[in-house]
């Protein structure tokens, strides 16, 4: 680091780029050659460790805003005692801003393994509740989705400008999951199969239907025909071959090029958008999106290009298994033109939850006992000041 205090990130490249280097040995990459390397021992606790500095940081983030909730907070988690297996029954629970189920959305998504997402545009979130215990069985956020992803898009049949005229009627879920004790019970199987709900897909028609596009200015329908998502580790176990009444509902397209931000912006975000802000000017801009960047990709772009990184390290090389899940029987048809009406599925919450029950959670309670000794307590993050906290 410079000996003159007056020489920051923002006006010396070299303390950025050794920042930046410096983060990426300390997540585990190999650095080589002006380049850098993944593990040669790739698997899902590896993919944990190398998103552990950003998990970290993520929750240094949030600590301020949270840790004084965190005592009410946890007590919104089941306990092994409070889980009825033959009572259980799931409640969907719209979350809106400045509430306290915002509080606890946002609290559960710092326990996943990797940083969660905030969404884009467009953002519909639910906490899934036990109507018998009154605890948090689980949560799901839908968001607006990438503009660009090959796999969807040569899945659907798009060309470009059939994505611009249909892209609204996609959603993608950026966080889904269940939280302990229920995830022990597949709970995460039931969470992805109540984001295909009809009342979800209610819901957002509800909240969207009429409003006008940012960039086109036209109102648009609010009908949901496609929800895509990611999986976190690689190949998910979660969304393979799972079904209801024996018609798959979540169908894996491929994967990721491996493209992002999280390995080189962790921690250093605020310098890199510091930096780029002095040494380059934001591009691709629309009037509606304000002066400033676009997104945190575009910062990184500017970022390497100024410090004459190669952009090829936009890419950390893990990818993740890409899924699309048709609401309608006829959805690629829609989405491709060739059909002006959806002919959506059937699926209310509690014929989704009849199938869950019987196909995993009964059979799953015969067999796995974990859930019985769970304590909330376990979830806990920030005792001692510090995040220890376990991960879903």
């Amino acid at each position: 680091m410079s000996a003159n205090p007056d020489i920051t990130e923002k006006s010396d490249p070299e303390l950025l780029k050794a920042r930046i280097l410096a983060s990426l040995e300390k997540q585990g990459f190999v650095l080589r050659d002006n380049q850098f390397y993944l593990p040669s021992d790739l698997d899902k606790d590896t993919i944990r460790s190398l998103h552990s500095e950003a998990v970290c940081h993520k929750l240094s983030q949030r600590r301020k805003g949270l840790i004084k909730h965190e005592p009410s907070l946890l007590q919104r988690f089941a306990s092994g005692k409070d889980i009825e297996i033959n009572k259980m029954y799931p409640r969907l629970v719209e979350v809106h801003p400045n509430s306290d189920d915002e509080l606890l959305f946002r609290y559960a998504s710092l326990h996943w393994s990797i940083p969660v997402s905030s969404g884009y545009g467009r953002r519909l979130r639910f906490l899934v509740v036990d109507q018998n215990s009154d605890k948090l069985m689980g949560l799901f956020g839908l968001g607006d989705p990438v503009f660009s992803l090959r796999n969807r898009d040569q899945w659907i049949g798009w060309e470009k400008e059939g994505r611009i005229e249909r892209l609204h009627h996609v959603v993608d879920a950026y966080v889904l999951g269940a939280v302990p004790p229920y995830s022990f019970l597949l709970g995460g199987k039931l969470i992805a199969l109540l984001a295909s709900s009809n009342e979800v897909r209610e819901a957002f028609r509800v909240k969207y239907e009429g409003r006008a596009s940012l960039i086109q200015q036209r109102e648009l329908p609010g009908q949901i025909a496609l929800v895509t998502t990611t999986s976190a580790l690689g190949r998910s176990s979660l969304y393979n071959r799972l079904r209801f009444n024996d018609r798959l509902v979540f169908r894996s397209v491929g994967f990721t090029r491996g493209y992002g931000e999280f390995h080189i912006s962790n921690g250093i975000y605020e310098s890199m958008v510091e930096f780029a802000r002095t040494n380059s000017r934001a591009t691709a801009k629309h009037e509606s999106w304000g002066n400033g960047f676009r997104n945190r990709r575009e910062v990184l772009q500017k970022v390497l290009t100024a410090l004459g990184l190669p952009q090829e390290w936009r890419n950390h090389g893990i990818n993740r298994e890409i899924f699309v899940s048709p609401l309608a029987e006829n959805a690629r048809q829609f989405l491709s033109g060739g059909a002006s009406k959806l002919d959506y599925y059937d699926q209310p919450v509690s014929e989704l939850f009849g199938w869950y029950r019987e196909r995993w959670l009964m059979p799953r309670s015969q067999r796995e006992k974990r859930h019985i000794d769970w304590s909330p307590q376990e979830l806990q993050l920030w005792s001692n000041g510090e995040g220890n906290g376990r991960t879903v």
